[in-house]
């Protein structure tokens, strides 16, 4: 007989008594090793030993938030992959993107996506947009052992906010630092290896009230600058027809424009710089 097996087929009592909110705490009590953070390194730096994602841009407009990301992941100076995908849903109101060592922060990312749909089985009622913020950041704190050692996951969130007391303000854009410290930002952020290019993009080009459409082209046009002058951030690629994953978070919920509207705005934006580079 296996070591462990309950002939009756009942589950162990852990699962059956009153628990936690948090799955990420049970998890850390029934099977720790499970987290991403408490997994053994070798000891030095393993940071070229996996794929790294790179840009994230998220821009606060009137009626949400949109989040929008490259699709290239990089190991070194070669492209490990070409059509990552690092912006998804968080849950019905909110999104994050991922940057930093790929495998990790995509896991990270599904284990808080289970996070929050645990919490609103357990609690019945959604997390507070701050609150969810804050459950990222605790999980992002548990990942710090690896990310001394150069396996580092930096994500963005940003949601609509259903409790803002003034919906024009509903989109909100939370950053993070490699510690778990949570910061709100005010209008756009970026993150990733290109996020300084994009920033600066944006910082010339936002303003405030500005429409999803908008701000959606808005992003699209920040990325391309981001590709134009980082070798890890990835354009718009026509040929192979590999374009930014975008979404939106508003009143109505979370949404991921398709293929082909996506492909519509990266190719508007590549036909412009054709006549004008510099944008």
């Amino acid at each position: 007989m296996a070591a462990g097996f309950d002939p009756s087929g009942r589950l162990p009592d852990v699962f059956t008594n009153a628990g936690t909110s948090s799955f990420t705490t049970f998890l850390s009590r029934v099977a720790p090793e499970m987290l991403p953070g408490r997994r053994p390194l070798p000891p030095g730096m393993a940071a070229d030993l996996a794929p790294h994602a790179t840009t994230i841009v998220a821009i606060a407009a009137a009626d949400g938030v949109v989040m929008a990301g490259d699709r290239r992941a990089t190991m070194g100076n070669l492209i490990a992959q070409r059509d990552i995908e690092k912006v998804h849903p968080a849950d019905a109101y909110s999104l994050v993107g991922i940057a930093g060592t790929a495998g990790i922060g995509i896991e990270l990312m599904r284990l808080f996506q289970v996070e929050l749909e645990h919490y609103e089985k357990i609690e019945g009622a959604m997390l507070s947009l701050d609150g969810k913020a804050n459950r990222l950041a605790s999980m992002i704190r548990g990942n710090l052992g690896a990310a001394m050692q150069g396996l580092a996951v930096v994500p963005l969130f940003a949601g609509f906010d259903l409790a803002a007391a003034d919906p024009s303000k509903a989109g909100r854009i939370f950053s993070f630092d490699v510690t778990g410290g949570p910061y709100e930002e005010t209008g756009y952020d970026a993150i990733g290896s290109g996020s300084l290019f994009a920033k600066s993009a944006l910082k010339k080009r936002f303003r405030a009230g500005l429409s999803v459409a908008d701000a959606t082209r808005l992003a699209v046009e920040a990325l391309y600058d981001a590709a134009d002058d980082d070798t890890a951030t990835g354009g718009p690629d026509l040929t192979r027809r590999i374009y930014p994953v975008v979404m939106t978070a508003t009143a109505e919920g979370t949404y991921r424009l398709t293929d082909a509207e996506t492909a519509t705005i990266a190719e508007g934006v590549v036909a412009g710089r054709m006549e004008n580079p510099g944008g």
